[in-house]
């Protein structure tokens, strides 16, 4: 199926990556916002402009994939795609391992490496990145980003909007909370509130969201 991908930063660059190697779908172009970006070109593929051209070239592709780090921008843009009639096409890195029991949303990006264990739920517009280990019965909240590296033990519950850092080691039967931020490294060993920011071995909230 012919996609376009939403975003032509570094993610972007990934995202493309993975579809190439899954030879699942074929990407034709890119949509950025970035005005600079308009009428260049990334991985051999035009980046034709901003969102809104999209009424212009929508018959060049049924379908999209938003590859967009930010976890805000991410999930709104896909809203838009969805109020568009872009079906939403998952990228799944076919070194990733995925379990057969495992669920796995639209819009997601599961990166190379990553492993998804048993009964694991990943939902609409999260991403699961480069090696990411996600144990048995997590669920993995709507437009959530589990960073490179993260280790993940059974039954954790990572909010909508939550970011895991690079490296960070959650144990069993934890709950991150919506919109929350793990940093990178962290050790977490009790949950975590919404809207809030926790660092360091063991990871302790250093910020609420209205600080």
């Amino acid at each position: 199926m012919d996609i376009l991908i939403i975003g032509a930063g570094g993610h972007g660059k990934v995202v493309l990556e993975i579809l190439r190697a899954a030879r699942t779908h074929m990407p034709v172009g890119f949509l950025d916002a970035d005005p600079a970006l308009a009428n260049t070109t990334l991985g051999n593929l035009p980046v034709f402009g901003p969102l809104n051209l999209l009424p212009k070239i929508k018959g060049k592709a049924k379908a999209a994939i938003v590859a967009i780090g930010d976890n805000r921008a991410r999930q709104g843009y896909a809203q838009k795609l969805g109020d568009a009639g872009l079906e939403l096409i998952t990228a799944v890195h076919p070194s990733a391992t995925i379990a057969s029991t495992a669920r796995v949303g639209r819009n997601v990006v599961i990166a190379a490496g990553a492993i998804v264990g048993t009964e694991a739920v990943i939902a609409d517009s999260a991403i699961i990145n480069t090696g990411a280990l996600i144990d048995h019965e997590c669920h993995i909240g709507e437009a959530a980003h589990v960073a490179p590296g993260v280790a993940m033990a059974g039954r954790v519950r990572v909010g909508t909007g939550a970011f895991v850092g690079l490296g960070a080691r959650i144990i069993q039967c934890l709950s991150i909370g919506e919109w929350s931020t793990i940093g990178a490294g962290a050790v977490v060993i009790r949950d975590i509130p919404a809207n809030t920011t926790a660092v360091g071995v063991p990871a302790r909230v250093i910020k609420h969201a209205a600080e």
